[in-house]
């Protein structure tokens, strides 16, 4: 039986917004108590939101204050620079707000007066709703001079019921009035910080709604699970309501749960690639890996010398290698320190770097890996209990260097001994390379790109996997909300209390996408935007 509690629902809502806004009543003047009564029965939802916001806030301020501030800063028209400051050829200029077409109205200049006219340019109106913020909104393209800009600016200020946006405020507004949620905001964000295309491509995906869809979607059915419990409880014996539908119940509970915990088993696969993946080079002293690090940056980020142990501290920096963010780290060399404090600090740091790296670059000297007369002093340094550690974890790569100076008549036998050398030792495959000539080069980079894209950005067989998460938010939210769900299993004919626990995970969801409780989250995203966006 189909239990339908769409009109229990809509009026429990109603209730609950009338409680929330008018257990405060006593506390406020005759003219906030109009206003506040009036907003009942207004249809702007991001107006209500903020309201709610701020009653649940604990602040210090009166209600009164408050009511008079958010609908003050609510109703105003906001203008600001959204390209970037200093010369250009062109620059925009956004308004947005309940004044924007009179703005726009000033803005035009006297026919009559030869100074009146600021700049030429053209303008975009964008009615509300129908939006990016879901006001009525203006775009002015005008010239990119400071001059230029710096007047229109001034001018736009002058305006009685103008004032310059805040940082965010444009997304703000857009978030305040349903045009988009918080993991959609924070895609937007990701979107402006990108730095290579797989960023990019993320960002994408998280900025149309992909995350905010398949959350949502999880939600609604939990709060229809919930409806559907409420009801049983209320009216099973009016009603005489099935058992069936507590079986159905309980059938898609666990079907939600093990999606969720699907989603959550990701290797962190989206919030590797969001922050970029660390890659570790480690080695014994010598075997190349500052010069390794400054071929890959393409600049001179560590020192060479000839000397072993030059490099004491973990030097990183942030590339883009096929398309990938890639955090590499320059190490000490593995060695025994023999009494040096320094160094053997220094080959701490460094096994401990490789340890906690999302991949490893094992580079060694291919002179000394396929030159037998050196064998065993490698063999010593192969059979340390810290090197063998690093060579069995996962995303390790073996890479011989110095190529160049290896006395083999042919390319493919130096490559086949090196392979040979080793699946011998790590069960792996190897890339021969040299730093110096940049032999092998493009056999190294098209290894570390194809194997970060099979292991962070496509699934199994070279599928692409759905929206993986994103950040570390997302994760806390998802693993509450599953605990919820297996409390709900728990719960088993107490029906009441299992009501309960789907409430809390519905609420869990929730906080992901900006429903309850979001409002420290709200002003650390929004601190992140240019003041025009």
């Amino acid at each position: 039986m189909n239990i339908s509690c769409r009109a229990r629902k809509v009026a429990t809502q109603r209730t609950l917004l009338r409680r929330s806004l008018f257990s405060y009543t006593p506390r406020l003047t005759a003219a906030a108590r109009s206003v506040h009564y009036n907003l009942l029965g207004s249809t702007n939802h991001g107006l209500h939101r903020l309201l709610r916001r701020q009653f649940t806030s604990g602040s210090g301020i009166s209600v009164s204050e408050t009511l008079k501030e958010v609908v003050t800063r609510h109703n105003d028209t906001i203008f600001a620079l959204s390209t970037h400051p200093g010369k250009a050829a062109l620059a925009i200029i956004r308004i947005s707000g309940p004044q924007t077409g009179r703005a726009l109205q000033l803005m035009l200049p006297d026919p009559t007066s030869a100074d009146s006219t600021l700049d030429t340019g053209m303008c975009i109106w964008f009615p509300g709703p129908r939006s990016f913020t879901g006001e009525d909104m203006a775009e002015l393209h005008i010239h990119g001079g400071s001059a230029v800009i710096a007047s229109i600016l001034q001018a736009l200020g002058s305006i009685p019921g103008l004032r310059m946006a805040e940082a965010g405020e444009f997304s703000r507004r857009a978030f305040d009035n349903d045009k988009m949620d918080l993991t959609t905001l924070e895609g937007v964000a990701d979107l402006i910080n990108a730095e290579t295309e797989a960023q990019r491509k993320l960002a994408v995906r998280q900025a149309g709604g992909e995350l905010c869809e398949m959350y949502e979607h999880w939600r609604v059915q939990m709060v229809s699970l919930m409806a559907n419990i409420e009801a049983y409880i209320d009216f099973s014996e009016e009603e005489n309501i099935d058992d069936d539908v507590l079986d159905n119940v309980r059938r898609i509970a666990g079907s939600l749960k093990e999606e969720i915990a699907n989603h959550l088993n990701d290797g962190r696969r989206g919030e590797i690639l969001r922050s970029g993946v660390s890659l570790a080079i480690v080695g014994p002293p010598n075997s190349g890996k500052s010069t390794l690090l400054n071929r890959l940056a393409q600049r001179q980020v560590a020192i060479v010398s000839p000397v072993a142990g030059t490099t004491r501290d973990i030097i990183e920096t942030t590339l883009d290698i096929g398309g990938y963010p890639l955090v590499v780290r320059d190490t000490a060399g593995l060695r025994h320190a023999d009494g040096d404090a320094i160094e053997a600090e220094g080959i701490r740091r460094a096994l401990e770097s490789a340890r906690e790296a999302d991949m490893r670059i094992c580079l060694l000297d291919a002179t000394q890996v396929l030159d037998q007369r050196q064998q065993p002093t490698l063999d010593d340094v192969l059979g340390a209990d810290e090197w063998q550690a690093l060579l069995n974890l996962p995303h390790t790569f073996i890479v011989l260097n110095k190529a160049d100076q290896l006395n083999i008549g042919a390319v493919d036998s130096a490559r086949s001994r090196a392979s040979a050398w080793a699946r011998a030792h790590t069960g792996g495959d190897a890339v021969l390379i040299s730093c110096a000539s940049m032999f092998g080069w493009d056999e190294l980079m098209r290894s570390v790109a194809g194997h970060i894209r099979m292991s962070w950005e496509q699934g199994q067989g070279g599928e692409s996997l759905r929206m993986p998460l994103t950040k570390a938010r997302h994760r806390q939210h998802l693993r509450e909300c599953l605990d919820r769900l297996e409390m709900f299993e728990r719960a088993g004919e107490e029906w009441v209390l299992a009501a309960e626990e789907l409430r809390a995970a519905s609420s869990a969801l929730g906080r992901i996408t900006g429903r309850v409780g979001i409002e420290d989250v709200l002003d650390a995203l929004f601190s992140q935007f240019c003041i025009g966006k």
